[in-house]
């Protein structure tokens, strides 16, 4: 053990990994001579070093991107500016390594591009990493890289999720296995899994177990729980439950994170095979790795980049033209006429119910209104103000002046109304002739917890430098309030510009290709903010012909089948492996077998090409893929359980008798029903319209009438619930989506409404909810007063709940 003065020193030295590793009971054993470990030597052609070939690059690069030096001097003059900081911060081999993993997924073509501040990088820009002109824009380098920082710049790699392995692999073999790893998570307990794993402890049955959990307010801790719920889960359970929240649970692995080091990873922090074969994971997070000072890399999975992959392949093979979305028009009217009428669901970063409403307001018709709308609804400008302002000076409602004409530079773009954290350092620079260094350092203080004495001489400097200026006190005196107030939850512009990049192509296919689009994103499920039968239902609104699979005609993913009548002359087919019991692995066998040796001619030559389990075959039927051989679904059932139970390798010799006896057929209702359980998806209707009849009896009205409702005019609606949340910056306001046959509703629920109606909230996955419209500026919402659960007798799937 040691002594009291050494685990003193070791706890200053790495407070997380100390803290940490002693809430996980593990004894402390640092090497308190430990030097923070070197990337490896990138290997470079002969005749240069890491930086005469980062250069070398840069400059090829640049040729493509910004033309000869003389037709774009002020890219050129900051390249060099950002290369000479590179240099002398000792960095080139840390961009090499960044460069090479983005090459190598371009090689293989897999989507990827930088995110967060390492798009504010020329460099990173010239080396096709990052996708948006930090020239261009006006972006600063210093907030990605500045010559005060500490270690490495943070540079994180957004890559198509469903290829991401690929590239962890590359890592792997680039740079030996001893000498990368994965970062670990540490999973501490929320509410549910606390109130879960207590009841287990104290020899509750697993239903009860399951009961409990579900009666917790995900949004809030055991303590409100336990006031909210009061006598519904026993006591002893609350008190173990809230000694174990926030505890840690388990280590997982982290979304993106990898080291790479000189020394192998193991002599550092301790390092572990996890159960996904070819990986590895240290037993540190990312707190404790920076800490010792290895360097991490963040190659993060982002779907949407797959997404957009697959809907750009569909439309290469079933129509015939090449989609490049880096060469977009990114000033076509009728996409941003789309976006205006808030028809954006399943468009990156926009679809949220927030955004939605957003999107008529602020009324994006140009590039840069998509880089605004990324970065408003955030909790960060939520909380800070500076929504309403924006939008009601974006609308022309309110009139507005800069507090000093210095800050014209900097808040000219957003109407005066700060909303990116370089735009705080652009004020520095103006106001009070900081540098960027010097700007970078204004800002990171003022995010710090323990930066007083800092922030008394960056003050100063600020106030002699404004002074300097000729701006008075007064107005110096705001400004840096304001830019004090703002830095707690800044935005980085450039990430907001990735991220747009994306918006602004998610939305282009939506609009031009929305069979395709759908395809697209069904096959990267899980992603998003919405299900798969939603995302279904407005392809439906949209035109888009939806068709069960088939067994001879569905691949493995959802696909396109010409369809005339049908936008954009497509329709979808879904795929086999969306079947329930089926998967991948069976869908391929069944898919690869039919190219091979021809179509299937009926259930049973199905079993004897094709080795399947029992449940695959029945949930095959039930979704209606052998209707194209004849049988009618009921009548399919029954086949192909006797086909499960009489194959060949079952019962030698014996050829089995298929024929169902003669059984009655399934209603549209239940075939909706049918299809609801074995895909998750009614490809031909929308469950809440068997009950349009019913509900229109009760007085209520559809999503679609909600939005022509009189503002003010209190309503009934009715629908399946897609999703619930509570926003930290909501006060306790409760959203939730619903969902029918002519589209969704925004609903508002009170606090005290969620109080007194709590069960039925939670618990139902449909409503018939009356409440006042608000209708204004092209969005409605409904404020509940009163809600009763809508029994769609199992029609509809689980919501989706977000903080």
């Amino acid at each position: 053990m040691r002594s009291g003065a050494e685990q003193a020193e070791v706890f200053a030295r790495y407070p997380g990994a100390v803290t940490r590793a002693a809430l996980l009971g593990v004894e402390c054993a640092f090497d308190l001579n430990l030097v923070a470990p070197d990337l490896p030597p990138f290997p470079v052609p002969a005749g240069h070093d890491e930086m005469s070939f980062l250069r070398e690059l840069t400059w090829a690069g640049a040729a493509t991107r910004y033309g000869h030096r003389e037709d774009y001097p002020k890219a050129y003059a900051q390249l060099d500016h950002e290369l000479d900081a590179i240099e002398k911060l000792g960095f080139p081999g840390y961009f090499l390594v960044v460069w090479d993993i983005v090459r190598f997924c371009r090689d293989a073509n897999i989507l990827c591009q930088g995110r967060g501040s390492t798009a504010n990088s020329a460099v990173c820009y010239a080396l096709e990493i990052c996708h948006a002109d930090p020239v261009k824009w006006g972006l600063l380098f210093e907030r990605f890289l500045a010559p005060e920082r500490d270690g490495p710049p943070d540079i994180d790699i957004d890559i198509e999720s469903d290829r991401r392995e690929e590239a962890i692999q590359y890592v792997y073999d680039k740079h030996g296995r001893f000498h990368a790893a994965q970062v670990a998570n540490v999973i501490t307990y929320r509410a549910p899994s606390a109130i879960r794993d207590a009841a287990k402890a104290l020899g509750f049955s697993p239903g009860q177990q399951d009961a409990y959990s579900k009666i917790v307010n995900r949004w809030a801790g055991v303590k409100t729980t336990s006031e909210e719920a009061a006598g519904e889960i026993p006591a002893e359970i609350l008190e173990l439950a809230d000694a174990l929240e926030d505890f840690p649970r388990h280590l997982g692995i982290h979304s993106g994170g990898m080291v790479i080091s000189r020394e192998p990873v193991s002599e550092v922090v301790p390092v572990e095979w996890v159960r996904m074969p070819g990986r590895s994971v240290l037993q540190w997070d990312k707190d404790d790795c920076a800490a010792v000072g290895l360097v991490k890399f963040d190659l993060l999975g982002l779907g949407m980049l797959s997404a957009l992959h697959y809907m750009i392949d569909l439309i290469a093979e079933y129509h015939g033209e090449t989609v490049d979305i880096g060469k977009l028009d990114l000033a076509d009217p009728a996409v941003y006429d789309m976006l205006c009428a808030a028809d954006a669901i399943g468009v990156f970063q926009v679809e949220s119910r927030a955004q939605l409403a957003t999107l008529p307001r602020l009324r994006p018709r140009k590039f840069y209104d998509l880089v605004v709308e990324v970065a408003l609804i955030r909790p960060g400008p939520i909380q800070g103000g500076s929504v309403h302002p924006y939008i009601a000076r974006r609308r022309g409602e309110e009139t507005w002046r800069h507090k000093h004409p210095f800050l014209a530079r900097s808040l000219d773009r957003t109407l005066g109304v700060p909303l990116f954290q370089e735009q705080v350092m652009q004020m520095a620079v103006d106001v009070a002739s900081f540098t960027p260094a010097e700007a970078d350092l204004l800002r990171r203080a003022m995010g710090a917890k323990r930066s007083s004495a800092k922030m008394r001489k960056l003050a100063k400097r600020f106030f002699d430098g404004a002074a300097a200026n000729g701006v008075d006190r007064d107005t110096a005196v705001s400004v840096f309030e304001q830019i004090h107030a703002f830095s707690g939850y800044g935005f980085p512009e450039a990430h907001s510009m990735s991220f747009a990049l994306l918006v602004y192509a998610s939305a282009h296919l939506k609009y031009y290709w929305p069979a395709a689009f759908c395809a697209g994103l069904l096959r990267a499920q899980p992603m998003g903010f919405y299900s798969p039968q939603s995302l279904v239902a407005d392809a439906r609104r949209h035109g888009v012909i939806v068709r069960e699979p088939d067994i001879n005609a569905s691949l493995i993913h959802a696909t396109l089948e010409p369809e005339p009548e049908s936008t954009g002359g497509q329709a979808i087919r879904l795929g086999l492996a969306a079947i329930r019991n089926v998967g991948d692995n069976a869908a391929d066998a069944i898919v690869a077998e039919r190219q091979a040796n021809g179509p299937y001619i009926s259930i049973g030559e199905l079993t004897e090409r094709v080795r399947l389990k029992k449940p695959a075959i029945e949930a095959l039927a039930t979704a209606g893929a052998f209707t194209s051989l004849g049988p009618e679904r009921r009548q399919a059932l029954w086949a192909a359980g006797a086909a499960a139970a009489t194959r060949p390798e079952h019962l030698p010799g014996l050829v089995p008798g298929l024929d169902a006896p003669a059984l009655p057929g399934m209603t549209r209702f239940e075939v909706t029903a049918a299809d609801l359980w074995a895909t998750g998806i009614s490809p031909g209707t929308h469950p809440v319209e068997y009950f349009r009849t019913w509900l229109t009896e009760r007085g209520a009205i559809s999503a679609a009438q909600l939005g022509q409702a009189e503002d003010g005019a209190r309503v009934w609606i009715g629908g399946a619930v897609t999703h619930r949340q509570r926003p930290a910056t909501a006060g306790g306001i409760t959203f939730f989506n619903l969902e029918d046959e002519t589209g969704m509703a925004n609903v508002l629920v009170s606090p005290g409404l969620f109080h007194r109606s709590r069960r039925v909230l939670l618990a139902s996955n449909a409503l018939l909810i009356r409440g006042i419209a608000q209708v204004t500026e092209g969005t409605c919402t409904l404020v509940a007063d009163q809600v009763q659960p809508l029994d769609l007798q199992g029609l509809v799937s689980k919501s989706r709940d977000f903080r």
